[in-house]
């Protein structure tokens, strides 16, 4: 059993290797700064989630200071690659969308990748992806301490 949970840790500090790679060479290609890519890696799953985030939230998600927060968003929005948008009733409040063009330049670079991984996928019963699920949410939750 020992073997086995190192084989785990090791593959996954193996995957967590190649996803970073993956994303620095995404990151190169479109100039951006790896905290820009983590910023709209953030944006994306809070949308996907249906609680888009506040710039404040966006920099406590980072660590970042309210300047570079702000820095990292001006970036972005630049870039095409986020939008502010005012839509509460509350028009102080701001919340950060992603951009189109950002997010078909993403689609075209990662879809090779999500096709890859759909395939993975498909040879797991919803059980054993389920039993996954559960594992990878209990890491991260142990990577967060």
């Amino acid at each position: 059993m020992d073997d086995l949970r190192a084989d785990v840790v090791d593959l996954l500090r193996l995957y967590s290797i190649e996803a970073q790679r993956v994303a620095h060479e995404f990151a190169n290609q479109q100039g951006l700064h790896f905290t820009d890519l983590q910023a709209l890696i953030a944006v994306m799953h809070a949308e996907r989630r249906g609680t888009p985030l506040t710039p404040g939230r966006l920099g406590e998600t980072l660590a970042l200071s309210s300047g570079a927060t702000t820095a990292v968003i001006d970036r972005l929005e630049r870039a095409g690659h986020l939008r502010r948008t005012r839509e509460s009733a509350d028009r102080r409040v701001v919340h950060l969308r992603y951009g189109e063009p950002g997010m078909e330049l993403a689609a075209a670079f990662f879809r090779p990748l999500g096709a890859r991984s759909q395939a993975v996928m498909e040879g797991f019963s919803p059980e054993e992806l389920e039993t996954v699920r559960r594992f990878l949410t209990g890491m991260l939750g142990a990577i967060k301490g």
